[in-house]
């Protein structure tokens, strides 16, 4: 028999000799059964091509082997990354991933929660965002929950993130071991909490120098190759000298680039560039681009590996991530 609809489990447990139940508990894997059914049942299962039907099995078992997982902006490279590294994470463990964006649109980003809350999956993974502590609180009580890039108060425990502090703290304070001390900064988008803590780091880093911050060196971006253009040209039309820059992520680095050749200043021999997340372009830029390290695909793994063992009532353990310089040929000593 060929036709997956017309065969049940009451054709199988005929054809091997045995009980309903015994089929029952080899198609799910548990409880005892003697070798010989066994062996019996899955010779049948293989004669009659048969083919679980996987959403019925996950009424009767609970589960609906699915894992929600709401990222934002989908294409963007650390985003995919870590998404590249959830399924990984997942991988060989018979739960099927579903992805949804929020864009970073609170409204967008509750309608796929509660989406993916009606289909019954076993965990959720939230990706950033901006959906409000206490609603995230409220999910965190329907399904397992991990949350990576943020920290959300109340569910420390469940949150995966890289110490975006540190890393903006490393950059800066490298650029002023190689001799800077005017240094500019174009920011990310400061309702997220990654670029507010990376502004952070710059700030204290030349605090601990002993370098007065210039609020005129610091410009907002949005993450984006045109923000980091248009940064620079806001910085030269102020006036304010500076040698290098630091960019909250790398794609407004090669933006930056760009406003600095079209005025005619090289890299790294007029200005100094770091920019920060390590992306697999970034080697090829001209000059290779020395930036932070976002461990984006090793964060997907852990938060994979997590939610099957949070689903499945197991330990896990949600380290903080470490970020690491990357120094290529964007900076020079001032």
């Amino acid at each position: 028999m060929n036709s997956n609809e017309k065969i049940t489990i009451h054709d199988i447990a005929n054809r091997a000799h045995v009980s309903i139940s015994t089929v029952s508990r080899v198609l799910n894997n548990n409880g005892n059964v003697r070798k010989e059914k066994r062996d019996a049942v899955l010779q049948v299962i293989s004669d009659m091509n048969y083919k679980p039907n996987m959403f019925a099995q996950g009424l009767a078992s609970g589960q609906s082997k699915t894992i929600g997982v709401l990222t934002q902006r989908i294409n963007g490279p650390v985003y995919n990354a870590i998404l590249l590294g959830i399924l990984q994470g997942i991988e060989g463990s018979g739960y099927l991933s579903l992805f949804a964006d929020g864009n970073w649109d609170q409204a967008t980003e509750l309608i796929a929660l509660e989406k993916f809350i009606e289909r019954k999956v076993d965990g959720l993974i939230i990706i950033g965002g901006k959906t409000k502590p206490e609603l995230l609180k409220e999910f965190s009580e329907k399904v397992p929950l991990i949350i990576v890039g943020r920290d959300v108060p109340g569910l420390q425990d469940q949150c995966l993130r890289l110490n975006d502090f540190q890393g903006g703290y490393d950059a800066t304070q490298y650029l002023i071991n190689s001799g800077h001390r005017q240094i500019a900064h174009i920011s990310g988008l400061l309702t997220h909490p990654d670029a507010g803590e990376r502004l952070n780091g710059y700030l204290k880093a030349l605090e601990d120098a002993d370098i007065p911050a210039n609020p005129d060196l610091i410009v907002d971006g949005d993450y984006n190759e045109a923000s980091g253009t248009i940064a620079v040209e806001m910085l030269l039309m102020r006036g304010h000298v500076f040698s290098a820059i630091f960019t909250a992520n790398d794609q407004m680095a090669y933006g930056a680039r760009l406003a600095l050749h079209r005025r005619g200043l090289r890299i790294p021999e007029d200005i100094s560039i770091i920019g920060f997340d390590d992306q697999a372009t970034s080697a090829y830029m001209i000059p290779p681009l020395s930036t932070v390290r976002f461990p984006a695909m090793e964060m997907g793994i852990s938060a994979g590996k997590a939610i099957l063992n949070f689903i499945n009532k197991k330990a896990f353990d949600l380290p903080i991530f470490q970020p690491n310089l990357v120094i290529r040929e964007s900076i020079t000593r001032h």
